[in-house]
């Protein structure tokens, strides 16, 4: 039976998105990723609303409670508790709390690939790398450079094509590294990630 990446229910604040992950179930499929987002009033997802790309999985965000935008390819789209909004690969979207209050959803992704390690090293990363991260939450260049390159084909911002983001992405890394940045949960099925780190990283909430 496959391993959890952490224990079930792992809950990570990244603060400056007002966004806290809960991984209910975080056990690896190639058929589904799955996790839980809780977002504050006024809370954001995706980079404080940054438009991205997922060019290999379509997303579901299904509302459990307050009000999710979602807006895809320039159109807004709302879901209530109940309500689903699903996002076809290669579409730039972005997603935010519209309720005055907290909104709880479930996001997943088809197929899996690998978003369950993704996720948990970006929010892992708020916690316990904050200085690579703007004040405003924005990513700094060198170490989402080596998230990007090393989980390739999972996310890609909707500016650039996606294949001078790779190149980019590819160049930056080796830099990334010898600059002292290192990835908290490693793409390779073989290892579970810095399990100890994600301890950190859920305690220090």
């Amino acid at each position: 039976m496959p391993t959890p990446l952490v224990p079930a229910h792992t809950k990570i604040v990244n603060r400056f998105n007002k966004e806290t992950f809960v991984f209910t179930d975080p056990v690896e499929s190639e058929a589904l990723a799955r996790f839980d987002v809780i977002l504050e009033k006024g809370g954001s997802g995706g980079g404080n609303a940054i438009a991205h790309i997922h060019p290999n999985a379509d997303e579901h965000f299904h509302v459990h409670k307050g009000m999710l935008m979602v807006m895809i390819e320039g159109v807004e789209y709302r879901a209530g508790a109940g309500e689903t909004v699903t996002v076809p690969r290669g579409k730039a979207h972005f997603f935010k709390n519209v309720y005055d209050g907290e909104t709880h959803a479930t996001v997943s992704f088809t197929p899996g690939q690998k978003h369950l390690r993704f996720f948990l090293n970006l929010a892992a990363s708020t916690v316990l790398t904050p200085d690579n991260f703007s004040p405003a939450g924005d990513p700094k260049l060198l170490p989402i450079a080596l998230k990007l390159n090393a989980y390739r084909d999972h996310l890609y911002i909707a500016g650039p094509p996606i294949r001078i983001q790779k190149l980019m992405y590819a160049v930056l890394a080796p830099a990334a590294r010898l600059a002292g940045y290192r990835l908290i949960v490693a793409p390779d099925h073989n290892d579970s990630g810095k399990i100890e780190l994600l301890d950190v990283a859920t305690q220090a909430n």
